[in-house]
């Protein structure tokens, strides 16, 4: 027999009753009944039930052993007693009387327990990181990360893909975010940057006449922490297409993540056909770029409705031709209570308040039918109501499709300025209504973003979104239209409220590519010194090209129905960016620095 092991925890079935048997693993729970011990037996594959009676030589060891003590069993594996089965678990017909224990490893006390999901401190978890992962939850869901990998991968290759891996140390590259350097020893003075994306070996790779590329992608981004945002370092399907347009890269990378949603989802309806949103559409029906389609609530602009009414702050603010007034529907929600409710989370979240116009059915309202008891319809109160009057309310509720029971909430002002609060209060209203479909998996291709936008602090126009895609209508448009009026050829996925990928047809002509660059402030020979690789590939015929990447820690947390990715990584970092586990970021020696010929300028402490 094995040293360790004849079978794993998961492995023993009623046609192994009568043998001996051999299991090794972690004390999952120890149960004492009346002296009779029961040891359930954990290892990566299942559980396993071990009998202890005081007539066994190893009864006395038995009494001894802990939680998470690593041991070995040896014994004869029986049918559990009738009455005493567990359907659930695969082994639990069957049970293993001991004869023999051998400790393997013995543990200290626990931080945190193993056993069952008690909430514990992030710090806690991720100190004793091992111990959390030995969690059953945490465990399913790193198993779960690899199998989603596998079915990637298996995927790609099936849609005609081949995996390159390209370098970790690299240039410095604007993408949006800071760049973690590292530097050379070889070249003192200078430093490489890890990768926040492989866009530019990515496209060299279409340079290069690859035509299918993909790799599961390590990314690393000097950003703030957050909950759906690892820190440091995070993982995508990274990949470029030759030839393509828009369409074909939708039609080829629908149908692949559709079906990693049905492999995993857990028989979640997952979207068919996945509809293609405007950006400007998405703004304006949902506030936000990333909409959460399963929640069915649709914003509207009322705005004609305040105009010239006796609501005199809605009226006042449309004589400013750029404010408008977005409504947003709260069927079931026309009860003062839930309306005082929004206000009140309204101006928790900075705001003056959330206005809004309850409808009720005049038949059956009390204060209705003391004034008018043959009174039918729909009505309206409430101070907006009150303000603007029942035709006028009465407009607005056919038009958001409003009955008697349901509300009207209000934000008003500069939606440039009040769209991601007004997606955020659809949102609570959707969630607090309990109007989202939570047995959903909602896709949607968000198009047509903006090329540029107006950078505030540093009065000049910027890239909103990847300065490489090609904007609609090439370099023509680049030449004849309003910089803030182009639209590019760029687009996301995004899937229940979370952006999930991001990608576009990219600019690969060096003409088009300099003038768009020139546009957002930087001269041709700042494109020449900074994408000098990429600008002299396009000069070799470059081909039409375009790509994606689809984030991998978040779809394993959609899958996973967790809500931190935290919860989907191995080994991940706190808020603070530090792996508390390891001891990262450390001070290192001064004979390091001295070899990489780098000195130290800290800031003095509490400046």
């Amino acid at each position: 027999m094995h040293r360790y092991r004849s079978h794993t925890c998961a492995g023993l079935r009623t046609e192994h009753v009568g043998r001996n048997v051999r299991l090794s693993g972690w004390c999952h729970r120890i149960r004492d009944h009346g002296g009779l011990l029961f040891i359930d037996l954990r290892d990566h594959y299942g559980l396993t039930q071990c009998v202890v009676d005081p007539d066994s030589p190893a009864f006395a060891l038995a009494e001894t052993l802990r939680s998470e003590w690593v041991v070995k069993v040896d014994g004869e594996a029986r049918l559990r007693p009738a009455g005493t089965e567990n359907p659930d678990m695969p082994t639990g017909l069957v049970e293993v009387y001991v004869t023999d224990i051998e400790v393997l490893g013995p543990a200290a006390e626990l931080p945190l327990p193993v056993f069952g999901d008690i909430d514990y401190p992030e710090e806690t978890r991720l100190k004793y990181r091992f111990l959390d992962l030995r969690r059953e939850r945490l465990h399913r869901n790193i198993m779960l990360r690899g199998k989603v990998v596998d079915s990637m991968r298996m995927r790609m290759k099936a849609a005609g893909f081949n995996e390159f891996q390209t370098p970790i140390l690299t240039a410095s590259s604007p993408e949006g975010a800071r760049d973690f350097l590292v530097p050379s020893r070889i070249h003192p003075g200078k430093f490489y940057a890890l990768p926040q994306a492989p866009q530019q070996y990515k496209q060299l790779l279409m340079m290069a006449g690859f035509d299918r590329y993909f790799q599961i992608a390590p990314c690393f981004r000097d950003e703030d922490p957050r909950a759906d945002r690892l820190p440091g370092e995070f993982y995508q399907l990274d990949l470029e297409m030759s030839f393509v347009t828009q369409e074909d890269v939708f039609e080829t990378m629908e149908p692949i993540l559709t079906g990693i949603f049905e492999e995993f989802g857990g028989g979640r309806a997952v979207t068919k056909g996945w509809p293609r949103i405007p950006y400007a559409e998405a703004i304006s029906k949902y506030g936000s770029d990333k909409p959460d389609l399963r929640n069915p609530l649709v914003m509207q602009d009322v705005s004609e409705h305040f105009r010239g009414s006796n609501f005199k702050v809605f009226a006042r603010l449309l004589e400013d031709p750029a404010n408008r007034i977005w409504a947003i529907p709260g069927p079931t929600g026309g009860q003062r209570t839930f309306c005082d409710r929004m206000n009140a989370w309204a101006q928790g979240e900075g705001q003056p308040g959330l206005g809004y116009i309850l409808y009720f059915d005049r038949a059956t309202d009390e204060t209705t039918r003391q004034t008018d008891p043959n009174a039918t319809g729909v009505g309206a109160r409430g101070p907006i109501a009150n303000n603007i009057g029942q035709e006028r309310a009465e407009a607005i509720r056919q038009q958001l499709g409003l009955g008697a029971g349901d509300a009207a909430f209000f934000v008003a002002g500069d939606p440039a300025k009040f769209y991601k609060f007004a997606g955020a209060a659809r949102t609570k209203v959707g969630v607090d209504l309990k109007l989202v479909d939570e047995n959903r998996i909602a896709l949607a291709w968000i198009v047509d973003f903006p090329m540029y936008e107006w950078n505030e602090d540093e009065k000049k126009v910027d890239f909103s979104h990847n300065p490489f895609s090609m904007p609609q209508g090439g370099l023509e448009a680049l030449q004849s239209q309003d910089p803030l009026s182009l639209k590019a050829f760029q687009y996301d996925i995004a899937c229940n409220g979370f952006e999930i990928a991001s990608g576009g047809i990219r600019n690969h002509r060096p003409d088009a590519m300099v003038k768009a660059f020139e546009i957002a402030g930087y001269g041709e020979q700042t494109v020449i010194e900074r994408f000098g690789g990429m600008y002299r590939a396009f000069q070799y015929g470059a081909p039409p090209h375009g790509g994606m990447a689809a984030g991998v820690d978040r779809i394993v947390m959609l899958l996973a129905g967790e809500q931190n990715l935290r919860e989907v990584a191995l080994f991940p970092m706190n808020q603070r960016a530090e792996d508390i586990l390891m001891g990262a970021p450390s001070e290192v020696t001064t004979k390091q620095l001295r070899e990489l010929g780098v000195r130290l300028n800290l800031p003095e402490k509490g400046a």
